[in-house]
């Protein structure tokens, strides 16, 4: 009997060991990555998150098992910007890389203001997240959407990726079921990367489904070797397109009872479905205490689509909708399971936190604009900073996208609107929708904010609109 009680606390101290492993113990494996990228998952459209409608039981099951953050925002409220914050650490203003890309260009004609330039492409000089981790020995694998520049010079190849699937200049597929082409593909630039790079698809398959199968092929492959996994998932972008099968099942749902479009939840649901076989590969290959896995979105979700009431507007737009977003971090060893964490945070902030949970030196002048996350995870409250930038001197197609900059400092959000130099000012503790601007009550503090914000606008080296001598008042 003695024999049988040793062994089961020998047992459950291993268990505990394998556990806490990574935390306590200098010689354990070098940490995994895992970071999903979700493209236009808006903030309340996970079951984690508040909703009632769309099925999420992979992505909640992950949030019960790491931190998730009521407060994490896109650093853009488009996608391209977004992605070159994750890679390097910085805000787009300083990168000058502040628009999604290629874009096209402000009407000369039409625009009261010259949008502010911009680079159409991550700088080769950047040394991004994936050069740092593959430099200390990882495999380096990029798995779906890049939209950060093409051939020749920036590709993923060109920024520190062993393995590109998929990835290309463009932000969306032509069609999620195989071939992938249709009106997104530009077949004179050979953007058909998505197809090209999966030529053995068969008529019916879809592409959530088919990265998902790379994916978890590459992490086999890749099992006995650190890997930083970037899985950057073209859903849930337009075209909404998805399983007829599972649409069905939203659409028999009361047009009222529903939060955004059955295709868009049929979309979300296989996103869903692909976290979960991801967490069951790491599980079956005994990898999952030694990977991190970190669940963001690129920025909002598209307007008519879906609802983030009671956030205001949608992607696109800088209000809350626009660029707040799910993030949900599990680190094993760090995170406390099932933490709720309100402090604001940034997808600048990834690159320096997947360097301390991997135990890497961190690259300060590198990631000089994003903190590691690594005390909020432990448990902490607070971060040594007051403030959260944007700037965005662009027009956009987008519904409610307008050049603004802005500052958020607390629960304190001041825009400045670039074009007509007007203020808005809100508490999101108190109004999360952004109903009640407070310049007029608030005329000290909008000014402080305000001076803040040309500050740091200098300090990066933010575009300035210009005024437009073409202009012609219609």
């Amino acid at each position: 009997m003695r024999l049988i009680l040793l062994a089961l606390i020998f047992a459950g101290t291993v268990a505990m060991t394998r556990e806490q492993s990574w935390a306590d113990d200098g010689n354990s494996p070098t940490m995994n990555v895992v970071l999903f990228l979700i493209d236009d998952l808006g903030w309340m459209d996970l079951g984690c998150q508040g909703s009632k409608y769309y099925q999420t039981p992979n992505i909640d099951r992950l949030s019960d098992e790491g931190t998730r953050f009521t407060d994490a925002y896109a650093a853009a409220a488009i996608c391209s910007p977004t992605r070159a914050s994750v890679m390097t650490g910085k805000y787009p203003a300083r990168l000058m890389l502040t628009q999604w890309l290629p874009s096209g260009r402000w009407s000369p004609n039409d625009n009261k203001m010259r949008e502010g330039r911009f680079l159409r492409e991550l700088p080769l000089e950047e040394f991004t997240l994936a050069e740092t981790l593959r430099e200390a020995g990882y495999a380096t694998l990029q798995v779906g959407k890049w939209h950060l520049g093409g051939p020749p010079f920036s590709l993923p190849a060109q920024h520190g990726f062993d393995v590109n699937v998929a990835g290309s200049e463009h932000g969306a597929p032509g069609s999620y079921f195989y071939p992938y082409t249709g009106k997104w593909t530009v077949p004179t630039t050979g953007s058909a990367v998505v197809k090209t790079t999966l030529p053995d698809g068969k008529i019916g398959e879809y592409l959530t489904d088919r990265l998902t199968d790379e994916a978890v092929a590459l992490i086999r492959q890749n099992r006995d070797n650190p890997f930083f996994l970037y899985f950057s998932h073209y859903a849930v972008h337009s075209p909404l397109q998805a399983k007829q099968s599972m649409i069905a099942r939203y659409e028999a749902i009361p047009e009222k009872e529903r939060q955004g479009q059955p295709a868009y939840a049929a979309m979300v649901e296989s996103v869903d479905q692909s976290v979960g076989r991801v967490m069951e590969t790491l599980s079956e290959l005994g990898l999952e205490n030694n990977t991190m896995v970190i669940f963001t979105s690129d920025n909002g979700g598209l307007w008519k689509a879906t609802d983030h009431a009671p956030l205001r507007a949608n992607k696109g737009s800088h209000y809350e909708g626009g660029i707040r977003v799910p993030m949900i971090i599990k680190a094993p060893g760090i995170s406390k399971r099932g933490s709720v964490n309100s402090v604001p945070v940034i997808t600048n902030d990834l690159y320096p936190t997947i360097l301390e949970v991997t135990r890497l030196p961190l690259r300060p002048y590198q990631h000089q604009d994003g903190l590691s996350l690594s005390a909020l995870l432990k448990g902490e409250t607070s971060l040594d900073r007051e403030d959260l930038f944007w700037h965005y001197p662009h027009y956009n197609q987008h519904p409610h996208s307008i050049p603004v900059s802005i500052i958020r400092r607390g629960s304190w959000k001041l825009i400045e609107f670039l074009e007509t130099g007007e203020i808005e000012l809100y508490n999101l503790s108190n109004d999360i929708s952004e109903t009640k601007n407070l310049v007029e009550a608030q005329p000290e503090r909008t000014k402080k904010l305000l001076t803040e914000l040309h500050e740091w606008q200098t300090e990066v080296g933010a575009e300035p609109m210009r005024a437009n001598p073409y202009y012609e008042v219609r």
